[in-house]
């Protein structure tokens, strides 16, 4: 979430990327579970845009990490009612997504999956006291700066590794164009985020280059962006 403050940051709402590691005789099994889980999310991150990636295949992981890897697939599977809600949700911001990737120098999918992370694929809207809808699908701040609208709300933010809720005063715009427009004008004008523009297709380039900037103090923020990119890309929405 970007903010006046760059230490601070918005919990995104996702579920988390991997299951829980599994407890063994005086903690035995915990190495073995790393380095499958690591080899999963090296696989997720590398191979999502890829051809193996693309058809389902496994085929590079070991035998572990397959395993694994259908677990985890199992236990983020969607309900269609969860699959229709992406699509209509994508569907609904590709075009101004498109502008404000082409303006970044990203790809369409990265900006896309960074609104998704943001609002909980538009399910988690910031609202007024009497429902009127924010449009800040980025969860972007009203600093001192900021003369347009705004609205105060409760947020989650991650404090010194605890879950804290607070209430902040957020951007709010007319439409969803000019929540996009702003998104990128901020990241362009700020030159904390240097480090995200121009990634073209690396979306792992661009959230590290939002971390980087204090976007976000998520430790998992960057892979998470890039997990949601990967399913845009991949189921097609």
């Amino acid at each position: 979430m970007l903010r006046p403050e760059p230490a601070r940051a918005l919990t995104p709402n996702v579920e988390p990327t991997r299951p829980a590691a599994p407890v063994g005789v005086a903690g035995q099994f915990a190495p073995l579970f790393g380095e499958v889980s690591a080899e999963v999310d090296r696989f997720i991150r590398q191979g999502s845009a890829g051809a193996a990636d693309l058809m389902g295949s496994t085929a590079t992981l070991s035998p572990e990490a397959q395993l694994l890897r259908n677990a985890t697939r199992t236990a983020d599977a969607d309900t269609p009612a969860d699959e229709a809600g992406r699509r209509d949700f994508v569907a609904g911001i590709r075009p101004w997504a498109a502008e404000a990737a082409r303006r970044l120098g990203v790809s369409a999918e990265a900006v896309i999956a960074h609104a998704a992370l943001e609002s909980g694929w538009g399910q988690k809207p910031l609202r007024a006291a009497d429902g009127t809808d924010s449009h800040n699908l980025f969860g972007i701040k009203a600093g001192g700066a900021w003369r347009g609208a705004t609205l105060e709300a409760r947020t989650t933010e991650h404090l010194d590794g605890a879950d804290v809720s607070v209430s902040a005063s957020f951007r709010s715009y007319a439409d969803g164009a000019g929540a996009f427009r702003d998104y990128a004008r901020l990241l362009l004008d700020n030159p904390r985020y240097t480090g995200a523009l121009n990634a073209g297709d690396n979306v792992q380039a661009f959230a590290d280059g939002l971390v980087q900037g204090g976007y976000a103090t998520d430790p998992a923020y960057a892979d998470k962006l890039v997990r949601l990119a990967g399913q845009i890309r991949t189921r097609g929405y």
